[in-house]
Order: structure tokens, then sequence, then C-alpha cells
């Protein structure tokens, strides 16, 4: 593996490749503010050692970090607190696109929580109040008899997230770009951090 010398050819070859793969990853991803949450899948290292992935949504990107938020009490909260370390997949199909980030995971402060929170649909600010593993276990017209009732409880008043919300935020060792094509060879950009600096190695498909 080498340390980029300077420009290289982008996933799709219409341009070149910046040193920086956080700044490709900003010209891939939604920008902040945007109010776009892309769904990703969300992989950790589970309690019993095996891979244990799940479809989460991912809530920002800030030119360093991706967040995503979830229940404290979730297995994957759980995950996380024993090896913090996960990897997250993001698909484009329309584009040809996939975005695979590896790194260390770190709890996001309680106002980057609230901040998350606060732009989340209505319907996804319940959903943090009520799905829980109790709930879960009950038939569905029991589920949505109990979202009725907490939804109407709380009428139009705007909701405060509840005190088992929490949030994450994953520091990028890997991101590996795929770029399809169908006038020739997908590829892919291999970005690995070795200390304070990017190396670079082009992959096939």
């Amino acid at each position: 593996m080498t340390v980029l010398p300077g420009q290289a050819a982008a996933p799709d070859g219409a341009a070149a490749a910046p040193e920086d793969p956080l700044a490709l990853a900003a010209a891939w991803l939604p920008a902040a503010g945007s109010g776009t949450t892309p769904t990703m899948v969300l992989s950790t290292i589970g309690l019993d050692g095996y891979p244990s992935a799940r479809t989460v949504l991912l809530s920002a990107f800030d030119g360093q970090r991706l967040h995503f938020h979830t229940d404290t009490r979730s297995r994957k909260a759980a995950e996380l607190a024993a090896v913090p370390r996960a990897s997250m997949t993001l698909v484009w199909p329309e584009t040809a696109r996939q975005l695979v980030v590896t790194g260390d995971v770190a709890a996001v402060t309680d106002r980057e929580a609230r901040i998350a929170y606060d732009a989340r649909t209505h319907y996804l600010q319940v959903l943090a109040w009520v799905n829980d593993a109790a709930l879960a276990a009950q038939p569905a017209d029991e589920r949505r008899a109990r979202w009725a009732a907490f939804d109407a409880d709380q009428g139009a008043a705007p909701l405060d997230p509840p005190a088992t919300w929490g949030g994450f935020a994953l520091t990028p060792v890997q991101m590996l770009f795929w770029q399809g094509a169908t006038d020739g060879p997908s590829n892919r950009l291999a970005y690995e951090r070795v200390d304070d600096r990017w190396t670079l190695e082009h992959w096939p498909g």
C-alpha cells in the first residue's frame, strides 16, 4: 500500500480522487442540514463474536464522522459498549455506487443527540418512545392500539427525546468507494488511515 502522491482516478474515471476520502464522502453523502437521512447497514461485533448487522438511518455526516442514533437499551448499543468498532454500508442503486466505512465509534454529546431527535419526523420521534422489547412481544393489534394511545395522549405538543435516546458517531479508518459501470469493469477506491495520513489502493469491483 502506498501513500497518495497526488491525484488519482476517481471510481468512475470522471474526475481526480481527492487525497482525503472525507472530501469524496462529502460529495456522495447528503449535505449537513439537508434533512435527508439515507438508510445504511450498520455492522457491529456481536457479543457472541459473530457479525451483527441491521439497517438504520444515517443521521448526519459532519465532515469527519458519520452519526447514527438508537435506543440505548438496544443490542447494537450493548455491542458497541463492548467493542466500539463498526462498519457502515450505504448503497445508491440508481447511480451504481456503494460506500463502506469502517472505524471507531464513540457516543455523541447530549446536544448532538437532541439535535438529531428534533430533526426526526413525528413518526420516528414516537417510535423512539414506544418501540421497546415489551411492545415488540405484543400482537400487531395491541402494538397499534398502544401507539395510538400514546399519540393521542401527547396531542400536538412537541416531543422531547426519551431518556433512552442516544447517539453514536463513527470516525473512519477505512473507506471503500465502489462505482459500477455498464461499459467497463467496476472499480473501488480503498482508502486506509495510517497515523494521520490516508493511503489509497485501487481494487477490482
